[in-house]
């Protein structure tokens, strides 16, 4: 499946997610797409951004609060269903879009979190989002600079 309709899937979950679970199951299933995403760039992507992107794919693999959480029943990982990505800059936009709502919804969640464990959790997640938006940020500048360069 193409990363541009993972992305509005996972999109689509963080708006429906209703509890403070929900949420974090979100940006776990956000931070796996990133490393996904980014490890697919580093193999397939343009040659300028395959390093930055294998720094995105090792920063999306880094967090570890889906493991407070299990994967939804139905569907399972996203990013496993990830087989291409067909528009780099607008995967990459969509990206950078996901990531920085899942770091809005968490910081709703923590601001109501009544257990140390999920306050930590979603903190963390915060970091990683953040984190992988700012590889992603990255990538996209290195593109326009070589689309400048080309033009």
């Amino acid at each position: 499946m193409d990363a541009v309709r993972i992305i509005a899937a996972n999109r689509r979950g963080l708006a429906q997610a209703s509890t403070a679970h929900d949420v974090v199951v979100e940006a776990w299933q956000a931070q796996a797409l990133a490393e996904a995403i980014g490890s697919h760039l580093a193999i397939f992507g343009p040659y300028e951004v395959r390093s930055r992107a294998r720094g995105l794919g090792d920063a999306g693999g880094r967090f570890s609060g889906g493991l407070l959480c299990s994967a939804p029943a139905t569907g399972g990982l996203r990013a496993a269903q990830l087989s291409e990505v067909r528009d780099v800059k607008a995967a990459l936009t969509g990206l950078c879009q996901l990531l920085q709502e899942v770091c809005e919804a968490l910081v709703s969640v923590v601001s109501t979190a009544d257990e140390e464990g999920m306050y930590w959790t979603c903190v963390e997640a915060i970091d990683m989002a953040d984190e992988s938006g700012d590889r992603v940020a990255g990538i996209l500048e290195r593109l326009e600079v070589r689309d400048r360069d080309l033009a």
